[in-house]
């Protein structure tokens, strides 16, 4: 019955660990998405981004890489930095729309 327990704990510690989510950046993006930030709020606030695209509708698709920790291993401790990718969606507007992350 123990060992039952430690193996849910462990099970839902692992799925927890793993669930996607970074709070850090959620709450930055989501009340930044809620008030309205534009384009040039970004740009003076994160700086230029590393890559822009055009949206079929109109807008613009902005993405933000940045180093988010890594991890240092054998053999000689290299270090091995994690890259994250932020994507930032404006309207026709030049309002942010929409967000995304990976790696982060």
């Amino acid at each position: 019955m123990m060992r039952r327990s430690i193996l849910m704990l462990s099970f839902c510690l692992v799925v927890a660990a793993c669930s996607g989510g970074n709070p850090y950046l959620e709450a930055s993006l989501k009340p930044a998405e809620l008030q309205g930030k534009d384009k040039a709020w970004f740009e003076k606030n994160w700086g230029a981004p590393d890559g822009k695209a055009a949206r079929f509708f109109g807008g613009e698709t902005w993405t933000y890489y940045r180093i988010a920790g890594g991890k240092s291993g054998p053999p000689l401790f290299n270090f091995s930095p994690n890259e994250c990718q932020i994507t930032l969606k404006f309207d026709k507007e030049d309002k942010l729309s929409d967000y995304g992350y990976s790696g982060c």
